[in-house]
């Protein structure tokens, strides 16, 4: 709607994880990073958590992205299910044709012997599931059975966990410390800070055609660090509705007025008295 008046020519803020516009700032990259090198280590269990919204999933897809012929990686991004769905999805990423109703035994012969094979041409298999702290103890438990399957010298499989801080709280009761000790590395993902804020918003609008991403006054570049605290998802709904709020005005960037208009038209954001305020300003002269 807006892209063609301020000459852009993809949508800069879209939520869904386009590995396009992944911020390579410190805090993601660090966590990349963290990825790459506890793989390459041939680690049994990896984990990522951070709060909604801080690009966990985007993270995931940037790993798989980056991950080279010599790893074969199998992604669960639906983890709320039974051991037994679990196995069966992971025989599907293998490429195992998954007979009716197999039974556990028989899946996990099919899963070790598929596993063996790659291991055999030089892969690493790597089991990357999203939204962990979704996942039913049972299945947890079955994830860590699956990393017991190795040869002399390596795992056969690789798990990352990428999660919200309930995972956390999950893996420190007394039922699943096997799997806590299992852990090698782990990552805390972190909000930007207000430089970050300001670099991941130009560097959004550059991949979606500005030349210099330079759409925002710093004025209202410092406002949408303050009011996002920091969440990339929190910014991309604000910096969209600040530039339809610029582009229904006419305005060739945006102001700290445009971005007051977002900020009383979103929820998430925390409600400070002043903004209670707007909101109901704009409620009425909308």
């Amino acid at each position: 709607m807006y892209r063609p008046h301020f000459h852009l020519t993809d949508a800069p803020f879209r939520l869904t994880p386009d590995t396009e516009f992944f911020y390579p700032g410190s805090v993601h990259q660090e966590a990349l990073n963290v990825l790459l090198v506890a793989l390459a280590d041939g680690e049994g269990f990896v984990k990522i958590t951070g709060e909604v919204g801080l690009g966990k999933t985007l993270l995931c897809r940037a790993l798989l992205a980056q991950l080279d012929d010599g790893f074969q990686s199998c992604w669960i991004p639906n983890p709320d299910q039974s051991p037994a769905s679990m196995r069966a999805a992971l025989a599907r990423e293998l490429g195992i044709e998954v007979p009716r109703n197999p039974g556990a035994e028989l899946l996990l012969q099919l899963i070790t012997a598929r596993l063996l094979e790659l291991v055999a041409t030089g892969k690493r298999v790597v089991l990357l599931i999203d939204e962990a702290q979704a996942l039913p103890t049972p299945t947890l438990e079955a994830v860590r059975l699956l990393t017991n399957l190795e040869t002399e010298r390596r795992k056969l499989l690789q798990v990352v966990l990428f999660g919200q801080p309930e995972l956390d709280r999950r893996l420190a009761q007394p039922g699943l410390r096997q799997l806590l000790q299992r852990i090698s590395f782990s990552h805390r993902l972190q909000p930007l800070d207000e430089r970050a804020v300001v670099d991941y918003v130009r560097h959004r609008l550059r991949v979606a055609g500005h030349p210099d991403g330079d759409l925002f006054s710093a004025a209202a570049l410092r406002q949408l660090a303050r009011s996002s605290g920091g969440v990339p998802r929190l910014i991309n709904i604000l910096a969209h509705k600040a530039l339809l709020a610029a582009w229904g005005r006419g305005r060739a960037r945006v102001g700290r007025a445009e971005l007051a208009r977002a900020e009383a038209d979103t929820e998430a954001v925390p409600a400070s008295p002043w903004r209670r305020f707007t909101r109901r300003c704009w409620a009425v002269w909308s």
